[in-house]
């Protein structure tokens, strides 16, 4: 199974589900920048206990890996559970929403994008895909993810608000971290 194979087939699950979602992290980076190699999909959604019935019977055991019990402790603690698909090594990342001010607002500006052919999916908007990865620089120290940022505002400078960036970065304290962004750019 290809990445954009199990995405579409995700996609259908949660719009058959009537699941909110939306396409984030590496994949959502490299629809807006630059194209480089990863095995997860992150994917964040507003996801109820009531659902996971139902979503594990779009990802049968044979084919692939979800523990209930541990979706259920995720989404009562709004972190994080995983679809694994062993044959394959791809992971999915779902990032439980926490209806919070960000959250709320990632959601409302989400992105319609036709990743692959007969596939429309939500994505974050750029804006938002730069400030979660400045969020993971800052606690991880992932270069990665500056590449991302860099790579983003250098291929859709056109699509992204800066001063929306930089009004949440000032919210969520990567302001310094947004700054040392800008610099690199002017000096690359």
């Amino acid at each position: 199974m290809e990445p954009l194979e199990l995405l579409g087939r995700v996609i259908q699950c949660f719009e058959n589900l009537k699941i909110p979602y939306f396409v984030t992290g590496a994949l959502a980076s490299i629809a807006y920048g630059e194209p480089r190699l990863t095995n997860d999909i992150d994917i964040v959604v507003d996801i109820r206990e009531s659902s996971l019935a139902d979503l594990k019977k779009h990802f049968p055991e044979n084919d692939f890996y979800l523990d209930i019990d541990f979706a259920r402790k995720a989404i009562q603690v709004k972190s994080q559970f995983n679809i694994i698909h062993p044959a394959s090594g791809l992971k999915i990342d779902l990032i439980v929403c926490k209806n919070d001010a960000f959250d709320q607002s990632r959601f409302r500006r989400l992105k319609k994008l036709k990743p692959l052919s007969g596939l429309e999916a939500n994505f974050a908007a750029p804006e938002d895909v730069i400030i979660k990865k400045m969020e993971y620089y800052r606690d991880g120290g992932s270069e990665k993810h500056l590449r991302d940022i860099s790579g983003m505002l250098r291929i859709s400078p056109e699509l992204i608000d800066m001063c929306y960036i930089a009004d949440w970065a000032k919210n969520l304290g990567l302001l310094s971290i947004w700054e040392m962004i800008r610099e690199r750019l002017k000096k690359s």
